[in-house]
């Protein structure tokens, strides 16, 4: 089981779900953050001094099976990009296990 986290462009999100809806992927946590840094990273300049301005960002974590993650990091890749610069991260991680709270199931199992 892999775990896939998007930094995406706030302005991309609603295109990015209706992607992943399509694609049967379900069960995504959505979590507003600010990036601040990277080469591509807006530059503003206060009382004289240029320095990185943070930029919003929605961070969209999921866990699909190890036969779906190149599938969904090529859709995310291919809806999230903006052209514009700096459109965000994918990272993808091992996961060794989750465990749903209250009912103690084990979630490797219900991945499509």
């Amino acid at each position: 089981m892999l775990k896939i986290e998007a930094n995406i462009q706030p302005s991309r999100l609603d295109d990015v779900q209706a992607a992943l809806e399509q694609e049967g992927i379900q069960g995504i946590m959505l979590s507003q953050i600010m990036d601040h840094g990277g080469p591509d990273s807006p530059k503003a300049f206060y009382r004289g001094a240029r320095y990185r301005a943070n930029s919003p960002r929605v961070r969209l974590e999921m866990l699909v099976s190890h036969e779906r993650a190149e599938q969904v990091v090529e859709l995310l890749n291919r809806v999230a990009r903006t052209g514009l610069g700096d459109d965000g991260t994918i990272l993808v991680y091992e996961v060794a296990d989750a465990v749903r709270i209250g009912r103690g199931e084990h979630l490797q199992y219900l991945l499509v």
